[in-house]
């Protein structure tokens, strides 16, 4: 099997630009130098971008020459939502973002990726000689015409997000006369700007440029990821723990779990089918999703962040709460909710007042029934009291109501 061949089967190539036999002559036969981009709407990129970026990482591996290119202009601006206007982001902000997705970049690729800055070119430019240099080549029916654009003309769209697709397309032009860059690889939902670009380095040039999208990954709602939609799970540690990855990916959705083995981990394609046999035959083990869990989370983060993940995830499923340490009681519950607890409350209270209950009726039935634990203890006396001993490391209370609800108490000072 091609390296081509091979990307397709992963389910990484969506749709081509140009003639897919030179493309994947020039993929499997060749070293070419690439470019992905992104804009820098937050100091961090996330899942979304890291398929992206695999994908990239591969091209790289297989011997062609990667340029990320993070958009200091074109961030200026924003790139079209289907829906509305993106907010404008501040200058200072998104060099702030800009410095922090490089610096994940570099780790990607272990500094050996070229990354620039569309601001570096676009500042140059004053706004006649962008129309007439470039401007003048595109026509206003072909940018009518892109799908993202003709959506938002219902809606309405300002002439700053109309002209995003005349930057990105230079952007492109500029990387085919400055590095030789003849490729372009994106999301799917770039290819409106994607022929721009191509469109232009012919017309100005007379010579091809090349692309092709990868799908957008969903989650199981049918959502990709990102940060307007709300479940991004982001690179940097201190904004998603290594936990919360592990748990997400090993609570895949079963049909997804293959596909996931195949767009985010570097396993082979053998070893994905044999993993998938073994998951068939015994799927309560959740060997398929165990792996993915593992694998991305061992590439992403370092051998020691998976170990932490999964020492963690056994805790949890365990209940040995009292093995945690106040770090690791704020990293695995972050996005929860945390209630002062005086001591002296009394276990029915405290229930209430952790939302673990809806009264004092209900919290007694739950203590009764042997479905509250307490640190990882069964709590079975209604008079139970909160006292110095009730709290790990002198500061949390974990309770748990049944088999996934979890409720944080912090001791008041």
């Amino acid at each position: 099997m091609s390296f081509y061949e091979e990307l397709k089967e992963r389910g990484l190539i969506k749709d081509v630009a140009g003639d897919e036999e030179v493309i994947k002559d020039l993929l499997d036969n060749h070293s070419i130098s690439f470019y992905w981009g992104t804009d820098p709407t937050s100091d961090s990129l996330h899942i979304g971008h890291y398929s992206s970026l695999v994908t990239a990482k591969r091209l790289f591996l297989h011997g062609h020459k990667p340029i990320l290119l993070v958009g200091g202009a074109t961030g200026l601006i924003g790139d079209p939502k289907p829906s509305a206007e993106r907010e404008i982001i501040d200058k200072d902000v998104l060099n702030k973002n800009l410095q922090g997705i490089k610096k994940q970049v570099a780790e990607i690729f272990d500094n050996k990726a070229l990354v620039v800055n569309n601001y570096d070119w676009i500042k140059d430019f004053d706004y006649i000689t962008f129309l007439r240099d470039v401007g003048k080549y595109i026509n206003i029916n072909y940018m009518l015409d892109k799908d993202i654009i003709r959506r938002r003309l219902e809606t309405g769209i300002t002439y700053a997000e109309f002209s995003y697709t005349l930057i990105q397309g230079y952007d492109f032009l500029h990387l085919f006369n400055n590095y030789n860059c003849i490729m372009q690889v994106e999301g799917s939902d770039q290819w409106g700007n994607i022929t721009t670009g191509i469109d232009l380095i012919k017309k100005i040039t007379g010579r091809d440029a090349y692309a092709f999208t990868m799908p957008l990954v969903l989650d199981k709602t049918g959502k990709k990821f990102g940060k307007s939609e709300g479940n991004a799970l982001w690179l940097d540690k201190n904004k998603t723990s290594s936990y919360k990855i592990y748990q997400y990916l090993i609570n895949s959705d079963d049909d997804l779990v293959e596909s996931y083995l195949k767009i985010f981990t570097f396993l082979s394609l053998e070893e994905i089918k044999e993993i998938m046999e073994k998951h068939q035959k015994e799927p309560h083990l959740r060997l398929a999703h165990t792996t993915l869990a593992m694998e991305v989370v061992r590439d992403l983060r370092g051998e020691e962040e998976l170990t932490k993940a999964i020492n963690l995830s056994e805790v949890l499923f365990t209940n040995k709460f009292k093995e945690l340490t106040s770090e690791d009681i704020k990293e695995v519950f972050s996005d929860m909710e945390i209630i002062n607890v005086k001591l002296g409350t009394n276990i029915l209270d405290l229930l209430v007042e952790l939302k673990a209950s809806s009264s004092k009726r209900e919290a007694k039935e739950f203590v009764l029934n042997n479905a509250i634990l307490l640190n990882g203890d069964k709590i079975n006396d209604i008079n139970y009291i909160v006292d110095n001993n009730s709290f790990i490391d002198n500061t949390y209370i974990v309770i748990k109501r049944g088999k996934k609800n979890y409720y944080i108490g912090k001791k008041e000072i």
